[in-house]
């Protein structure tokens, strides 16, 4: 139905003019993007707290402070204006995305060590053993501090034997305590074999200066 006085409707309109001017909708659906700050770290890998997963960059940028432009399905490293690494986003906490070529020839060996790798071995040891290795992993801000700690920890077993080690790991996680040097405390004390209950099961001396509960009757 043409428009009224006019020769020409809404479609003829369209048809003539519009129609060539449309293109067609992108293959990929459009994304939200946010924005992140970060560090590469030593092992040339940046880590994405949002997912707790760790992504590399070429390792000349070691050191670099970047910014990380992330989507539902993309993550983006720049530095500066340059972009150094994409990968497609993970949300596999304690994981890493690496890109061989990313890693020096001499620093290779680092990408083995992987907080998923550490948590599978603490799990073998205990139920108390993982639960603190992964308090280890969320606390420490570069992956190499937690490492050389769970490394450190994980080891113990190897003297102590697993049921020691996961009983020391429980006694400093009631201490809120989380590095190496508490749980080698703990196991050359003993302290792992103390009973919890031990306290509950002193018996008070008898003495002049001890109130008993009738004093506050």
């Amino acid at each position: 139905m043409s428009f009224r006085g006019r020769e020409y409707s809404r479609r003829s309109l369209f048809d003539e003019v519009e129609k060539q001017e449309l293109k067609p909708l992108p293959l990929k659906r459009y994304e939200i993007k946010a924005y992140a700050n970060g560090t590469v770290h030593k092992n040339s890998h940046i880590y994405f707290s949002k997912d707790k997963h760790y992504y590399s960059v070429p390792y000349q940028h070691i050191g670099k402070r970047i910014k990380i432009i992330y989507s539902d399905s993309l993550v983006e490293i720049f530095y500066k204006f340059e972009r150094l690494a994409a990968h497609q986003r993970e949300k596999k906490k304690y994981a890493y995305t690496t890109v061989k070529e990313h890693m020096p020839s001499h620093h290779r060996f680092v990408s083995e060590w992987s907080s998923e790798k550490f948590i599978a071995w603490a799990a073998h040891i205990g139920i108390h053993c993982k639960a603190y290795i992964i308090e280890i992993l969320d606390k420490k801000q570069h992956p190499e501090q937690s490492y050389k700690s769970c490394l450190g920890i994980l080891h113990l077993a190897k003297k102590v034997g697993n049921l020691r080690l996961d009983n020391a790991c429980k006694r400093a996680s009631d201490y809120g305590a989380y590095n190496y040097n508490i749980i080698d405390r703990i196991l050359k004390k003993g302290w792992d074999n103390l009973d919890e209950n031990l306290e509950e099961e002193i018996v008070l001396p008898d003495h002049k200066n001890i109130r008993g509960g009738h004093y506050y009757k």
